[in-house]
């Protein structure tokens, strides 16, 4: 459900391991068999058991808010935890730790047997991670934005990020305001089964069409460089406006996603070409990876090149054998549960599932007949107009208030259903009344604070 494990260093990439240049002598690979691994891998077939999930934070030192932390005080902090597991790098409950490109520290979790395992888990490796931070007088934020002017910058030099700064660069300040200012929630569900209610195409739809009420509902990034955007979910903004090969969603599949997601990695614009030691990893600017397969490139790529080519995707829901659902702020405190377990609990129950996309089809509606592109390329996901309402008026915009108080409602019912989820269900019913029932998202309590001038960063309530 996680990357392989990353050692946590200040050269290393997160999220995947260390690659060596493509050997000599390998079978160069064709189109058909790149369009035919990726289907093949992206989807596992089974039944739905395994839950993950994936949280991102900054780190600032009340003491001087506005400067940013020094990456050698953030190590201290990650080696001082108490590591283990087969390899030394697991957190206790066995969650992993990596470093984003400004500094934001990002635990992962295993893959968990339900969502109850998965949350008691979660929370006990990140009440480790906090008391390491604290006892260096930092705190852990949760926010989809960093609202602090605080300088820009790159903490990690290894030549995937210097291929990835150059080529975002090219087309404006949003991908390196993405590497540097932005923490998400992602939320790790199976792919699903052939068939039947739990089936992958019907899984893959009502992920994307629960799209919006999950940047609604959760927006948490209305403020960056100190001032408020007029977003609620900036870093939403930023990733629509970003390279749409390789952050909107998939075009429309006609049942078969595995399908468009293959077509959709093969267009998708090659970010970096991994060389050998001190040689840049640059890409020939256009270049797609089709084009690669096709002869356009330096040297004829492998089924390597192709899996890294597809770890440089940012869509809103990633398939990676399981389903990523990547379009969630982060959140402050134990924020992230609520959407953990809304969306496990309108993708695992089945009579949940379809209240939710009856709920959403208004919302559906306004993007288009035909999927998440519905109406034209730029209409897709996230730059349909719902995904835009989402993430500029979140619950504020009424047809999003019903669908998000309609989710909630069949999450609430299906956590009934659900042995042991009691504690659960109440906090998301709590979290429901406090933000949609009243028009409400944690945006707003950033924006009160701004207006009132109370703090510079969001508070880190206490775990629900």
């Amino acid at each position: 459900m996680v990357s392989p494990v990353i050692p946590v260093s200040r050269t290393t990439p997160p999220d995947r391991p260390e690659a060596p240049p493509p050997p000599s002598g390998v079978t160069p690979l064709t189109e058909s068999g790149a369009r035919s691994h990726v289907s093949g891998v992206c989807f596992k077939i089974g039944p739905p058991r395994l839950v993950g999930v994936e949280v991102e934070w900054f780190v600032h030192d009340d003491r001087c808010p506005d400067r940013p932390v020094a990456p050698e005080l953030i190590h201290s902090a990650l080696e001082s935890l108490p590591l283990g597991g087969p390899d030394g790098t697991a957190l206790p409950s066995g969650s992993r730790l990596t470093l984003e490109p400004g500094g934001q520290v990002e635990l992962s979790s295993p893959p968990a047997t339900g969502l109850l395992a998965c949350v008691d888990g979660t929370r006990r490796d990140l009440t480790a991670l906090r008391a390491a931070f604290a006892a260096r007088g930092l705190r852990l934020t949760g926010t989809g934005t960093d609202p602090l002017a605080r300088p820009r910058r790159m903490v990690l030099d290894h030549p995937r990020y210097l291929a990835m700064e150059r080529f975002f660069d090219s087309a404006g300040p949003w991908g390196r305001i993405m590497m540097t200012d932005t923490a998400s929630v992602q939320v790790c569900v199976d792919a699903g089964e052939a068939a039947g209610p739990q089936a992958v195409a019907r899984r893959w739809q009502l992920v994307h069409h629960l799209g919006p009420v999950l940047v609604a509902a959760f927006a948490n990034s209305p403020v960056l460089d100190g001032r408020s955007t007029g977003h609620r979910s900036t870093r939403q903004t930023v990733w629509s406006r970003m390279d749409p090969t390789r952050t909107l969603a998939p075009a429309p599949d006609h049942g078969d996603p595995a399908e468009a997601w293959a077509q959709y990695v093969l267009d998708a614009q090659v970010l970096c070409v991994r060389r050998p030691q001190g040689l840049p990893w640059t890409a020939p600017p256009g270049l797609t990876f089709r084009d690669w397969v096709r002869g356009g490139g330096e040297r004829p790529p492998t089924l390597a090149d192709l899996d890294y080519h597809g770890t440089t995707l940012f869509p809103p829901v990633r398939p990676r054998g399981h389903l990523e659902l990547r379009m969630i702020d982060a959140q402050p405190g134990d924020g992230w549960v609520v959407p953990t377990a809304l969306v496990t609990a309108l993708l695992d129950d089945p009579a949940a599932g379809e209240a939710a996309l009856a709920a959403l089809e208004p919302l559906h509606r306004l993007d288009g007949p035909d999927g998440p592109d519905g109406r034209a390329p730029d209409a897709r996901a996230p730059r349909s107009e719902a995904w835009r309402r989402a993430a500029t008026l979140a619950v504020a915009d009424p047809e999003l208030r019903r669908a998000t108080l309609a989710c909630f409602a069949a999450a609430d019912a299906a956590l009934g259903r659900l042995p042991g989820a009691e504690r659960l269900r109440a906090t998301v019913a709590a979290f429901a009344e406090r933000y949609p029932a009243r028009g409400r998202c944690p945006a707003d309590d950033q924006l009160d604070a701004l207006r009132a001038g109370a703090r510079r960063t969001p508070p880190e309530e206490p775990a629900p």
